[in-house]
């Protein structure tokens, strides 16, 4: 039987484990809030952009000689990846991989599909399978327009330059 004193050390222990514990609840429930409210300040921004966006699209003619409303038969694909470069985010990244692999292979079993990484998981994820063109994980160490903008221009100069007829 155990003596009083390994006793006291145990009950300590737990007590230390639940105050360390009620911590990082905490710090969690803090940081959970502050990305809640990240979210809800964009709201009306991405509102905003997505009405701008159908209000542009529903504009354009098809015929205006657009580079970007061309036609043509999908062949070669390029499906954009956008993990985290961590975990501790639930079920997100397995998320994003379950659904990129399902389009793969439903959507474009006929094609050549490429996979543009963006985030640690998504290459860790795709690159055996050897359809990763392009890892920019580091584009989530300093996440700045310029950084994104550059990842989109090359996003369009691939279309445009017809090496893939299709991104998704």
């Amino acid at each position: 039987m155990a003596n009083l004193k390994e006793i006291r050390n145990r009950i300590s222990s737990v007590s230390s484990t639940m105050q360390i514990t009620s911590a990082m609840k905490m710090v969690s429930a803090a940081k959970l809030k502050k990305a809640q409210d990240a979210i809800t300040a964009m709201r009306p921004y991405s509102n905003k952009l997505t009405e701008l966006l159908q209000d542009l699209s529903a504009t354009l003619d098809a015929d205006s000689g657009s580079k970007f409303s061309v036609q043509r038969e999908v062949k070669n694909v390029l499906v954009v990846a956008i993990t985290s470069n961590r975990g501790l985010c639930g079920a997100f990244n397995s998320n994003i991989i379950k659904q990129t692999s399902q389009l793969i292979n439903e959507t474009y079993p006929n094609c050549n599909v490429s996979i543009l990484a963006v985030g640690k998981k998504a290459n860790d994820a795709f690159k055996k399978s050897g359809k990763v063109i392009a890892n920019k994980s580091e584009v989530f160490d300093e996440l700045t327009f310029d950084n994104v903008a550059e990842i989109a221009e090359m996003l369009m100069e691939k279309f445009v330059e017809g090496e893939f007829d299709k991104i998704e």
